[in-house]
């Protein structure tokens, strides 16, 4: 046994495995930022939420459950893919998290900014099928495209639902603030999204 501060970083202290198949649930990192048109830094969130996870304990009071032991938990480690190329490293995050859903186990993804989604979502479907999705943001991010490029952290889920990855019945929640144009909610709802505002 050891203190929390000390040994290897994982999610909630689970074991580290690179075989996840006896594993039910997966925490993976994707430390991607690349794709960012403002701040970047979420890099390095998969390693601040794994340092903030060694204080979760095992127990939850409020559901009366140890998840730890009625699901195989384990921590698979971070997602290598190239900083320097959005494209080269979105197809790489996709390869790498269809081989862990191939795996049987479920993936719980820590980002990266927020075009980690579409080869998250690219994964899920390539094991799944079209996927709905519950998305918790303050923005939609089903932008065109930004200074040219199509992927970028706004852009996601228009990517996802012009791949087909997507039914026709999806949730942004949390909306809030500015957007650019009121084009940008008509096209959101056409793509399938209903809106809960903030």
């Amino acid at each position: 046994m050891q203190p929390r501060y000390a040994g290897w970083t994982t999610f909630a202290r689970l074991p580290r495995l690179s075989d996840v198949a006896r594993a039910d649930v997966v925490v993976v990192g994707v430390p991607f930022d690349s794709a960012v048109t403002y701040r970047p830094g979420a890099r390095f969130g998969p390693n601040a939420i794994r340092q903030g996870s060694r204080l979760i304990r095992g127990y939850n009071p409020e559901l009366d459950i140890k998840p730890f032991e009625v699901c195989q938990f384990a921590d698979a480690g971070d997602i290598a893919c190239n900083p320097f190329d959005i494209g080269e490293a979105v197809d790489q995050i996709a390869a790498q998290l269809t081989d862990l859903q191939a795996e049987g186990t479920r993936a719980v993804i820590l980002g990266g900014d927020h075009s980690v989604a579409l080869p998250s979502v690219r994964a899920v479907h390539a094991v799944h099928g079209p996927v709905a999705l519950v998305h918790f943001d303050a923005h939609l991010d089903t932008w065109d495209s930004y200074y040219g490029a199509d992927i970028t952290h706004g852009s996601p889920f228009r990517r996802a639902f012009e791949e087909g990855l997507l039914l026709d019945r999806s949730l942004h929640v949390g909306v809030r603030g500015s957007i650019y144009d009121k084009p940008d909610l008509v096209e959101d709802a056409n793509f399938g999204f209903s809106v809960i505002t903030c």
